[in-house]
């Protein structure tokens, strides 16, 4: 079984650029999560699937936290599915992984790339977002995403590298109708959440 730092080392510079592949993956991804719990996309894919052309290499979804056996029963359709977890075929260990808030990736059977990137949620912040998720339909998805203001506020407060703020600039565009002064507010649980000292 590979380690995590050999797929990291795999991983770089590698991504896909073919949106049809990646809404396709995600989708039939989600559809079996939605069984089980609620999510929601966050991050680059959200930008992605508004239209900003640029390749990725995963996908991040978060998860309600679930307790172990119905964590298990969604892993086990996951992979009954044809879905694979690259860290472990176990799926008690699975559970473990994410409940020591370690991130699991899945790849379709056979496939390298793209890979979904699964979390359980961790705070209220989180929790907020999944209560607050949304369906957008200039994506041409069927997917929950985490809202537009949460995703700019992330992407401006606590991620910070040059793609993200572009892909920041680029949701600010689509949607210059966001709310200014949610943004504002999650900027400030991120600070008081997730930037403690």
């Amino acid at each position: 079984m590979r380690n995590v730092r050999d797929i990291v080392r795999e991983k770089i510079e590698r991504k896909v650029d073919d949106r049809n592949i990646l809404d396709r993956f995600t989708e039939d991804f989600a559809e079996i999560v939605e069984k089980y719990c609620k999510y929601i996309v966050v991050s680059g894919f959200v930008a992605i699937s508004h239209g900003r052309a640029r390749g990725t290499d995963d996908i991040d979804m978060i998860i309600e936290r679930l307790d172990r056996t119905r964590f298990v029963l969604l892993h086990n359709d996951l992979i009954n599915s044809g879905f694979e977890c690259i860290q472990t075929e176990s799926p008690e260990k699975a559970f473990d992984y994410l409940d020591e808030g370690i991130s699991l990736r899945y790849v379709s059977k056979g496939e390298f790339l793209p890979e979904m990137e699964l979390k359980f949620a961790k705070d209220e912040l989180d929790e907020y977002q999944i209560k607050k998720r949304k369906k957008y339909p200039l994506t041409g998805t069927n997917l929950y995403f985490s809202s537009i203001e949460c995703n700019i506020a992330f992407k401006e407060e606590l991620l910070k590298s040059p793609k993200d703020l572009s892909d920041a600039d680029h949701l600010r565009k689509v949607y210059p109708e966001a709310d200014e002064n949610e943004i504002t507010r999650i900027k400030l649980e991120i600070k008081r959440l997730r930037m403690k000292k």
